[in-house]
């Protein structure tokens, strides 16, 4: 649906990523857009295409997807729209003045005639000049935001956009479309080269061969990778482009040559990095080493003692292991703990809290994601935060985050000592982030299994701190009696060693082991889903209390498919969550939607209003992010509000237009489960 008229007024406007609401009037009516809308202010002509939507609060809303900025189409609009001061030398006065001597004509006087506003007392010709200029430099910038949106850029990113390369960007991007593989994430490159190709620009051209270079270097980081080996980078690029390896070897010279990528040979293999990606790496390298040997402020003097303290006092017996693991934190300012389940390193982790409080120290935990933070936090009895939250990077989306041009430097970190859960899960760029918010003097303590999924972002930073021999590691590999009762955790072991699994009634399995793992092969689709909905409903009762909406949860590797989420979620739903009492129900994007579904949000939104309510003082805040789970609990029909419980109580009402942020989790592939 496409409405114009005037922004009268901007209620709320993120100066991150301009996402806004602000009153409009069109002819008919006065509503409320939202949506992300930079470079608009009060005072513009606007027409937007997007839906109306209700929102439970605040009633009938404009939901913007696409803007475009219009010349105001009154005489009272333009001189509202000269007088707010974003034309150099024009205030309401002056406004006043050109609206009365020019009327109807003042648009072609500012872009055909400049000289002739000096007809008015008061403007030289200079000045009228001046004037004329910065009137056209905002229309520039009107522009870029349509100019963006056929090669993939939203309005979101074209601010961005302008403010790297200024009012001329359109000229730029027109002389070059491939400077867009610079500047702004997730852009499609076939409909850039397309451009350029119609433009006349050759196959072999410098400029289209450097940028397929650096997008296939860039599309290698959506997949983990901070670099390239060479040979398996030119191959790619043949195919992208269909050029030779000569071409291909001359433009990574050149490339080289400027700086724009960092070609390190080792072991006789050349890999191919970015420069910022290669710069971050390696100030991982240097802001580890500075940190580690910097003095140790924070050492305890008579370490025996005060463990044999802690000992009995938590009626504990710690292991010759777990006993080092403990001397090395000690010792260092960074140290590694790492080793699979069952191999105690949560008690290392509450043993250093105690030891390190008791002295009035103060000490941060932290996890990569919400549900590692939540495990932390429930094992150690100590308040655990997100990473993202910890360095207040929340509001930084992926274009902040892992730009070469963001600015960002984080918030210090108030700790002598700091203990990061999980490491396997975070990537490069926020561990650069987390070593640059840690003053010297602080203790840093990494824990995580390496033999766990890697990041989902580029790099496997825990694996190559271990690897390097640099950083002091404690390598867990004893499994303790009560953890060697769970089967999950032997053959988690197992696994790692090209062993098979223990089953049941192998002889070496105690009495006493947990019956909490079983292994079911079967070939048949159809069966597989049998067994899949057979365990999810009431099956696995005898070895436990276990229901499926607390404490089970369906991983697969992928989507589509039979055996996908998609296909497992519609068949998980109709078993676990019939609707015989016929309460309301919504579809969307294909999907459908009733109460007491579980659901998982899929991508971050940073400004989703929240609450949780069973707390002695009501919390409210914003920012429902990308892996959370909750069960949806009220579908209100009249109002099109969906209400969403998240496991960390937190409560969300989404409009009927926002299901599209949300899909069932009753089963997730694996990667989502990294989110979580």
């Amino acid at each position: 649906m496409e409405i114009k008229g005037e922004v009268t007024d901007i209620i709320y406007q993120n100066e991150i990523n301009n996402y806004t609401i602000a009153v409009f009037e069109t002819e008919e009516e006065e509503t409320t857009i939202v949506g992300y809308l930079p470079f608009v202010k009060s005072g513009d002509t606007l027409k937007v295409i997007g839906r109306f939507v209700e929102h439970k609060e605040y009633g009938i809303q404009f939901k913007v997807d696409t803007f475009e900025k219009l010349m105001p189409e009154t005489l009272g609009a333009l001189e509202k729209y000269l007088a707010r001061g974003d034309i150099k030398g024009i205030g309401e006065a002056t406004a006043k003045k050109i609206i009365k001597k020019f009327g109807e004509d003042t648009i072609n006087i500012f872009k055909f005639e400049p000289e002739r506003l000096s007809e008015i007392k008061g403007i030289s010709k200079s000045k009228a000049i001046e004037m004329a200029e910065s009137f056209l430099e905002n229309w520039e910038v009107w522009q870029i935001v349509g100019f963006l949106e056929k090669f993939g850029i939203g309005a979101e990113n074209a601010k961005r956009v302008y403010d790297l390369l200024g009012i001329n960007a359109i000229e730029q991007i027109e002389a070059n479309p491939y400077i867009l593989i610079d500047i702004a994430r997730g852009v499609d490159f076939k409909q850039i080269d397309k451009m350029a190709l119609d433009l006349g620009i050759n196959y072999d051209n410098q400029k289209r061969v450097e940028s397929g270079i650096k997008y296939a270097l860039i599309k290698a980081t959506y997949n983990g990778n901070s670099c390239v080996i060479k040979e398996n980078l030119i191959g790619f690029v043949i195919t992208l482009l269909d050029v030779t390896t000569e071409n291909i070897e001359d433009n990574l010279i050149s490339l080289k040559a400027k700086d724009e990528i960092i070609i390190d040979k080792r072991d006789g293999v050349e890999w191919i990095y970015l420069e910022n990606f290669y710069k971050v790496e390696q100030e991982i390298a240097l802001r580890l080493a500075r940190l580690d040997k910097a003095p140790n402020m924070k050492e305890i003097k008579n370490i025996e003692e005060a463990l044999k303290k802690i000992e009995k006092k938590s009626d504990i017996e710690l292991s010759e292991k777990q006993i080092e693991a403990i001397k090395a934190i000690n010792k260092n300012n960074v140290t590694i703990i790492t080793g699979g389940p069952g191999t105690g390193k949560t008690t290392i982790i509450k043993t250093i809290i105690d030891l390190y409080e008791e002295r009035k120290k103060k000490v941060v935990l932290a996890a990569p994601t919400g549900r590692a933070a939540k495990k932390m936090t429930e094992a150690t009895g100590k308040e655990a935060s997100t990473l993202h939250r910890l360095l207040c990077i929340g509001k930084l989306d992926d274009e902040g985050i892992y730009s070469k041009h963001s600015d960002y430097q984080g918030e210090p970190i108030d700790a002598d000592l700091i203990v990061v859960d999980e490491l396997s899960m975070v990537d490069m760029f926020l561990m650069n982030y987390l070593l640059n918010c840690i003053y010297q003097g602080t203790k840093l303590i990494l824990v995580g299994d390496i033999d766990q999924l890697p990041s989902v972002g580029p790099g496997v930073v825990l694996k190559d701190l271990i690897n390097s021999d640099v950083i002091n590691t404690v390598k867990l590999d004893k499994i303790f009696r009560q953890a060697a009762k769970s089967k999950i955790v032997l053959n988690a072991h197992r696994v790692n060693n090209g062993l098979e699994f223990i089953k049941k009634g192998d002889a070496d399995l105690e009495d006493d082991t947990k019956q909490d793992f079983f292994f079911i092969k079967q070939n048949s689709t159809d069966k597989i889903i049998q067994e899949v909905i057979s365990l999810s409903t009431g099956r696995l009762e005898k070895y436990g209390n276990y229901d499926f909406f607390k404490n089970i949860q369906i991983l697969t590797p992928t989507k589509k498919g039979p055996l996908g989420t998609k296909e497992l979620n519609r068949e998980l739903q109709s078993v676990l969550n019939p609707n015989f009492e016929g309460l309301p129900e919504k579809t969307s994007g294909g999907v459908l939607y009733r109460v007491g579904d579980r659901i998982m949000q899929i991508k971050n939104n940073y400004d989703m209003t929240w609450e949780k309510e069973n707390t002695e003082k009501p919390e409210i805040g914003t920012g429902v992010f990308n892996g959370e789970i909750g069960t949806i609990t009220e579908i209100d029909e009249k109002e099109k509000v969906v209400k969403i419980k998240f496991d960390d109580e937190k409560v969300a009402w989404y409009e009927y237009a926002d299901l599209e942020q949300i899909e069932h989790s009753y089963a997730i592939t694996i990667h989502k489960a990294q989110r979580k």
